[in-house]
């Protein structure tokens, strides 16, 4: 098996026994990244949009870490405290993916590390 650990800098850093992303069979699938800035390591926005934006630019910084950009997204899940923020959150979201967009799954949870508000992971096509 194929199988890379993918770690980068320019992304929040895994906060548990996970890795950033990992690399097999043709596609890269990112851990669930929270509104963490890379560079303090502290939480980011006071609300849903606000930590959906700083995730998204998480993960495509992470993405550029391997030479990738947020078009090479194939599937992305979204989970959300309250779903009553979708629409604010899909506001945000569509603008990162404002053509071509992914396909996408959105789910309220009960609660997410850290209390954060919002989390997506990914999965990327190489």
């Amino acid at each position: 098996m194929d199988k890379s650990i993918i770690k980068s800098s320019a992304a929040p850093a895994a906060i548990g026994p996970y890795s950033q992303a990992v690399s097999s069979g043709g596609f890269l699938y990112l851990s669930g990244m929270l509104a963490i800035d890379p560079a303090t390591g502290e939480m980011v926005g006071s609300d849903a949009p606000a930590q959906a934006r700083q995730i998204l630019l998480n993960i495509a910084a992470l993405l550029k870490s391997r030479g990738l950009d947020i078009e090479n997204i194939v599937k992305t899940t979204v989970f959300l405290t309250d779903l009553n923020a979708f629409g604010a959150v899909n506001a945000v979201y569509g603008e990162t993916f404002s053509v071509d967009p992914p396909a996408r799954s959105c789910v309220e949870v009960s609660r997410l590390p850290k209390d954060a508000l919002v989390e997506i992971e990914c999965i990327a096509a190489l």
